[in-house]
């Protein structure tokens, strides 16, 4: 067959979400079809994978399910999350003992949660579907009592992928810290695990070609990578075949802990949103991939506008070296967000903070990566009613937003309000709270107009008097894809 024949074949449009990124196939267009304008249309199918939880006989965790109200979806759908051991049992034909899952969704619109304890929780792997599928959002919250890493850990259960970055790990003998990878499918994946310091890549054992085995779990310490102790490190992970979920768990001695999520992609600006205004201490770490080092703008978008960090005002990182700032109290009480811009030509970077609160025993840690813009639509879950703030900034110029906070996963009615966002600024905005609240809810932030806007949602609790705390971006959720219609030309058979 030649090719204008083939374009009578190709009339229908296959569209695919899987690892919560929407892949479109399309024939090869021949002058025989008529292209009309893109459509927007929800995903069908998202998959997320959520690491095991902590290594603490002390942790209480907490998972939370939420899908956004999506026009356009399908009626019908699911969205459940399983142990990675579980579904292993049930890929070996033995579904019928199969136990439940650990979450299911109920209904679009609403929060969903479950409870786990000690330090045997696993990896969780998971689908949604249908009317589930868009937006599809799950946290992870544990809290640890006391010990290394104790605190407020919290991260956003990840899309598999085959490439992560994430500067702001260590092998400092005060550190423990662990990459997290989860296998999702049916067949083993294979990973390398680079790590950069301060004078480039460092010298590891085993860092190549690890298998994770199907559906499972694989935690790796990063203390048994290599010899070299440093404070500043970012872990390079790779997959050779097959796809991960991958998440840096990283504990201090003293300073508790937190999840390390992925940096952005590596690009030439970077934003890092929503550092909380009583910080007293942030460090930035960055690392450029490329041959070329990079020059960089260090920026600040205040409640007031852009400042520039006394004594910071721009950072050069080397090619493959781990670069890091210690900037110190530089919020001064007020919230804030990192941008990053090239001081001349650009170059890719990728970066991250390390936010630390309190003082003497009493601190704890987070970290904040280069985010995504919220774009169309981005969700944070697990909020409470008290102990949540939404940080957003929209450093290029002014934005309207929409933030909607769901029905409570146990009652409750929505609510939303708008805000509109001036150029450079960083604002805590005082986000609605559903009426009549009952267990916790979601937040959703949606672009009206204006500049790209970014987001995070930092939660803290305090036990004991140790304010533990953690941040989470608000990155695009990817819930809609572009459609693009194509006609068949019958005409072709009389050629």
């Amino acid at each position: 067959m030649n090719r204008t024949t083939l374009s009578l074949i190709a009339g229908v449009t296959a569209l695919a979400a899987v690892t919560g990124l929407a892949a479109l196939t399309t024939p090869d267009a021949s002058g025989a079809n008529t292209a009309k304008a893109a459509a927007e249309l929800p995903v069908e199918r998202t998959s997320l994978v959520c690491p095991a939880p902590s290594i603490s006989d002390l942790a209480e965790t907490t998972y939370t399910s939420f899908t956004p109200v999506t026009k356009g979806t399908a009626s019908d759908g699911k969205a459940e999350l399983q142990s990675a051991a579980q579904e292993k049992g049930e890929d070996a034909g033995k579904a019928g003992k199969a136990d439940k899952p650990v979450l299911e969704g109920k209904q679009p619109g609403t929060p969903v949660s479950g409870d786990a304890s000690g330090a045997d929780s696993p990896a969780l792997i998971g689908t949604a579907d249908g009317k589930f599928a868009p937006g599809w959002t799950v946290q992870e919250t544990t809290e640890v009592a006391v010990g290394t890493g104790r605190g407020l850990q919290g991260v956003n259960c990840t899309a598999p992928d085959t490439e992560f970055w994430f500067p702001g790990a260590s092998t400092a003998p005060d550190r423990t810290d662990y990459v997290h990878l989860t296998n999702p499918d049916d067949a083993a994946a294979v990973v390398d695990i680079e790590l950069y310091g301060k004078d480039g890549a460092l010298e590891t054992t085993v860092g190549e070609g690890i298998t994770v085995q199907p559906h499972s779990g694989e935690p790796i310490l990063l203390s048994t990578l290599t010899s070299e102790k440093q404070d500043n490190v970012t872990v390079h992970v790779t997959v050779r075949s097959g796809r991960v979920g991958a998440s840096v768990q990283a504990l201090d001695d003293k300073l508790g802990g937190d999840w390390l999520a992925a940096s952005a992609d590596p690009a030439g600006s970077l934003v890092l949103p929503g550092i909380p205004k009583d910080a007293t201490s942030v460090r930035l770490v960055a690392f450029t991939p490329g041959d070329a080092d990079a020059d960089l703008k260090v920026r600040l978008a205040s409640p007031s506008g852009m400042i520039t960090p006394a004594g910071n005002e721009t950072l050069h990182v080397k090619a493959g070296m781990t670069s890091a700032v210690d900037l110190g109290d530089v919020m001064q009480g007020e919230a804030g967000s990192l941008v990053l811009t090239p001081t001349d030509r650009s170059v890719p970077v990728v970066a991250a903070v390390r936010v630390v609160r309190g003082k003497g025993d009493k601190q704890e840690t987070a970290f904040i990566p280069a985010s995504r813009a919220v774009g169309t639509r981005a969700t944070a879950v697990d909020n409470r009613a008290k102990g949540t703030t939404l940080s957003v900034t929209a450093p290029f110029g002014a934005a309207e937003v929409k933030v909607t906070a769901s029905a409570g996963s146990e009652g409750g009615a929505a609510a939303s309000k708008s805000y509109t966002v001036k150029a450079g600024t960083t604002q805590d905005v005082k986000v609605p709270v559903p009426s009549g609240l009952k267990g916790t809810y979601a937040l959703t932030v949606e672009s009206v107009s204006g500049g790209p806007v970014y987001a995070s949602r930092t939660l803290a609790v305090t036990e004991d008097g140790v304010a533990g705390f953690t941040v989470q971006t608000l990155p695009d959720d990817r819930g809609m894809v572009a459609v693009p219609e194509a006609d068949e030309d019958l005409s072709v058979l009389q050629k």
